[in-house]
């Protein structure tokens, strides 16, 4: 894969149909089965171009993966949510086109955002996942993250448990 071919830069508002593609995309390949159906699909009916638009539009940090030209990921960034005993960065998603998953660009668009936070002074950083999503808990924990945090998180009538991955930190502090 020539280094040519893959790029990253922060997404514009004329990039929302193709954050909106991978978002609907990644969305129903990976949690089809662990969310229930129709809270899955309220929640991707949400997050139309419109909505990625406003996001972008408001100054939210959406990094693209870009690949022969065409976005095939993203990741939005930032001051990590919640109160934890350090300052640290947290990536609020990080989704690659199905297609291209399982070949190494989910990594690079993770170490690329992972940069950006440092170089904005947090570096420290905190991943969500749902624990019943096994490739990213491999993932995650196979980049170094160290579950630090664990917490329900309600989808109708069905109770999943969120985990936070943290890089940087003493486990043994932290909150888990």
């Amino acid at each position: 894969m020539g280094a040519n071919l893959i790029s990253f830069r922060l997404a514009s508002s004329k990039d929302a149909n193709a954050v909106a593609a991978i978002h609907d995309a990644a969305w129903r390949s990976t949690y089809q089965g662990i969310i229930p159906h129709l809270h899955l699909e309220r929640m991707i009916a949400r997050r139309g171009p419109r909505w990625w638009q406003e996001q972008v539009e408001r100054g939210a940090n959406v990094t693209l993966l870009i690949f022969d030209g065409v976005p095939q990921g993203y990741a939005t960034w930032g001051k990590a949510r919640g109160t934890w005993p350090w300052e640290a960065g947290e990536i609020f998603e990080l989704y690659v086109n199905p297609a291209f998953q399982g070949i190494g660009l989910g990594t690079r668009l993770f170490a690329t955002v992972k940069d950006a936070l440092k170089r904005e002074g947090l570096k420290r950083l905190v991943v969500w996942a749902l624990k019943d999503n096994e490739t990213a808990c491999a993932f995650y924990g196979g980049l170094g993250g160290s579950i630090v945090a664990a917490t329900p998180e309600r989808y109708g009538d069905v109770s999943l448990t969120r985990v936070a991955f943290a890089w940087g930190v003493n486990v043994k502090s932290s909150k888990a």
